[in-house]
């Protein structure tokens, strides 16, 4: 099964918890029947990513990244690539490079939620597939150079560093934990 394939078959299991992810669902999909390339960052309309939220659930803890282009504090993610076999492989694979933590294990059940948002060129648009991965016990995080600084924050920290979409992703992981 090809990575596009793969996605159309998530999206359309995905059920989001109100109109707004249903919507945004649909959009996906739409996109993705328009567009053979949707998952390819050289898609000129936009294109699927995938991120997940590394959270540490006895520690009531998330780590969160210093995104080096965007300068905000973000969840891992990023582009799909060709070696991908899935969206949850992707989200794992950008999970683990952008952590530096070995064993991250995705929550079962699927994507957590969806998130679309304008990115500078040459993306212009993400259509993200959000994922959340639990760190092992003793998790020792390391900086890549696709961040600025790595950092744990405390469940009621986020709000204060991160933007609307991060707590958003913030609250559903923990509403499926």
């Amino acid at each position: 099964m090809s990575l596009h394939d793969d996605a159309v078959l998530v999206l359309k299991e995905y059920r989001g918890r109100d109109d707004e992810q249903s919507t945004l669902r649909d959009a996906y999909l739409d996109h993705l029947a328009a567009h053979p390339d949707g998952m390819w960052k050289s898609c000129g309309a936009g294109h699927l990513t995938a991120s997940a939220l590394v959270v540490d659930p006895e520690r009531g803890k998330v780590l969160l990244t210093l995104h080096r282009k965007l300068g905000m504090w973000l969840q891992m993610g990023g582009h799909c690539e060709p070696g991908d076999r899935s969206l949850a492989a992707a989200a794992l694979r950008e999970a683990t490079e952008e952590s530096g933590i070995a064993g991250l294990t995705l929550l079962p059940g699927g994507p957590v939620t969806l998130d679309r948002h304008p990115i500078p060129p040459p993306c212009h648009r993400h259509l993200d597939v959000q994922y959340a991965a639990l760190a092992p016990a003793g998790a020792v995080e390391a900086i890549s150079e696709e961040s600025l600084d790595l950092r744990w924050f405390a469940w009621d920290e986020v709000p204060g560093v991160a933007d609307a979409s991060v707590v958003r992703l913030l609250e559903r992981t923990r509403a499926a934990l």
